[in-house]
């Protein structure tokens, strides 16, 4: 379910229900209680930085995956694919970066639900992109998995100058 985010009806959104919205600067205090698992944390790195780092990337739009009101989750749209891939693309792209779900809500398949969603939200607030892109550390199984779960293909490129070693393209057509 998509929220109309200037006009939710919260009487028909059931609380615990997940959906995504803009991180709004009231969201800045539970976002920065996002954590990673430890084995995670070089990969994602920690909430403030990611939050900083938006406000050095034009066109970067920072994104809350909510339960309720509560946050469980982040990641952030880029609205050139250039920024995750190096390259453009024959189709209107988007990256897709620093996608997680707080460690304490890993492991109840919301990755693949948030990636859901997500795509909804794009559809809704950009109907004009064609193809989400993302890169994942090649050795990041789980990652991986959980992406192709959700309609993510290999892109055939990989990029060595990733933090953690070699990334994979991934790519995710949209209707």
């Amino acid at each position: 379910m998509i929220p109309d985010h200037n006009n939710r009806d919260t009487a028909a959104t059931p609380p615990d229900a997940l959906h995504v919205m803009p991180v709004e600067p009231s969201l800045h205090r539970a976002m920065l209680r996002l954590r990673v698992r430890p084995a995670q944390r070089d990969r994602v790195g920690s909430m403030a930085d990611l939050l900083a780092d938006v406000t050095q990337c034009p066109g970067s739009e920072p994104m809350a995956i909510m339960r309720g009101d509560a946050p469980i989750g982040y990641y952030r749209i880029d609205a050139s694919a250039r920024s995750v891939a190096g390259r453009d693309f024959a189709q209107p792209a988007r990256g897709l970066r620093s996608l997680f779900v707080d460690a304490d809500w890993q492991g109840r398949g919301l990755g693949v639900r948030a990636v859901a969603l997500l795509l909804e939200d794009l559809a809704v607030r950009h109907p004009a992109t064609r193809l989400l892109v993302l890169t994942v550390d090649c050795d990041n199984r789980a990652a991986t998995r959980m992406y192709q779960r959700a309609g993510f293909v290999d892109g055939g490129a990989r990029y060595h100058g990733g933090r953690c070693g070699p990334q994979q393209l991934l790519l995710r057509a949209l209707p």
